[in-house]
């Protein structure tokens, strides 16, 4: 009876009132239970770090030590500023992973619009400073050779003929770069550099339309073109003012090698679209077919933005000489006949230089240009049957 009323004196029941002495005892006790885990687990930190205490062990403070269920930690306020990045976080992630756009470019889908690129440029950047500054000055056309070194003074004297407003990109099929440094204007030029590799060739992996996108108009010229007579910006205002798409500068009539009459000069004329021969040749299949009218010839073309991203699609990879695309350009800006033109009142000399035909080998007892020769017949079959046959299946009856 005696053991039983000291007991309860000290609280020993389940909710006993607390006193000091009570509570002085539960914390020695405490702090030896601790000691003794320590003493005997030292390197069991992450079995301890599961251990729970029962809470009859510790004394019934409600009033000093209330006890939260899970709910209720949950419910207690918590900082704004906390709250708000974790809805941040959570919106972020979400975001990142729900984001589906399909009428992005192929492959950016998962990009939010707003920072999709899809196109760029062939403007020269710094490698210092903001780049909102780096451009003084940003051309609005694009001009290129295909050039080998020992043309240089005529591609210079091309070159001159273009003002600021052009971008210059040169290929070299010679491999020799760094000697055209002696002007001035090619250190401000582009240069690409692929041993005897042709206009196509670059054309097809180096001028992409969204590469070329800023461009209002792209030439894509050879080497052997005497410009005594031409001036691009001049020649720029006539292509505007009749709306032509695709078109090119008319051959002075003495040039070598005039194949087509349609792109011999005529006097007196800004410009024209068809063919003055009369009756019409029988290789024309009408007075509006190639290349009677809407045909242009493939040593200095000039393309709209629009109509180049047309054209270049219809470049084939493996054929790179060109033959046979004058008579396909047609598919590129409609009518043909009245947006594919040739430029008179600014005209060119065709010298007919076989400068990369050189660049070709010899074999079986023909010369290195008469190798090249043949491949370009063979690439113009390849290419009309290739057509042929994609027109073919496309009106095919599914």
């Amino acid at each position: 009876m005696l053991y039983q009323q000291a007991f309860n004196k000290m609280g020993a029941g389940p909710c006993a009132r607390s006193d000091p002495m009570r509570s002085t005892f539960m914390i020695f006790m405490a702090i030896a239970f601790g000691f003794f885990i320590g003493t005997f687990f030292p390197s069991s930190s992450s079995s301890i770090s599961k251990l729970s205490i029962s809470t009859n062990l510790l004394p019934c403070m409600e009033a000093s030590c209330p006890k939260f269920g899970a709910q209720e930690i949950k419910d207690q306020p918590r900082s704004s500023s906390l709250v708000s990045n974790e809805i941040h976080n959570t919106s972020a992630n979400q975001a990142q992973g729900d984001i589906w756009v399909p009428t992005n470019p192929r492959g950016a889908e998962r990009l939010p619009p707003g920072i999709v690129v899809a196109e760029s440029d062939l403007y020269l950047r710094r490698l210092w400073g903001n780049p909102s500054e780096d451009l003084t000055s940003q051309p609005k056309y694009l001009v290129t050779f295909t050039v080998g070194y020992e043309q240089r003074r005529n591609v210079d004297a091309a070159i001159k003929k273009f003002s600021g407003n052009f971008t210059i990109m040169m290929f070299h099929y010679d491999g020799r770069t760094t000697e055209w440094d002696e002007y001035g204007w090619s250190r401000k030029a582009i240069h690409v550099s692929v041993p005897k590799q042709t206009k196509w060739w670059y054309a097809k992996r180096f001028l992409h339309p969204d590469i070329v996108a800023p461009y209002d108009y792209i030439f894509i010229w050879d080497e052997d073109l005497g410009v005594e007579n031409f001036n691009a910006e001049e020649y720029i205002k006539q292509v505007r003012k009749h709306g032509l798409e695709i078109s090119q500068p008319a051959l002075d009539p003495s040039s070598r090698g005039l194949t087509w009459r349609i792109t011999r000069r005529r006097d007196g004329q800004e410009i024209h679209r068809e063919t003055d021969e009369n009756p019409i040749p029988t290789w024309c299949h009408g007075p509006r077919e190639p290349p009677c009218a809407g045909f242009v010839e493939i040593m200095a073309p000039v393309f709209s933005r629009d109509a180049w991203r047309c054209v270049w699609h219809l470049i084939q990879n493996d054929l790179v000489h060109g033959w046979g695309l004058d008579f396909s350009l047609r598919r590129c800006a409609k009518p043909a006949h009245e947006k594919i033109g040739v430029v008179d009142s600014q005209w060119i000399f065709h010298q007919a230089v076989p400068s990369l035909g050189n660049q070709g080998e010899a074999s079986q007892g023909k010369k290195a240009w008469q190798g090249v020769r043949e491949r370009c017949k063979m690439e113009w079959g390849m290419f009309s049957k290739r057509l042929a046959a994609a027109d073919e299946d496309y009106l095919r009856p599914k």
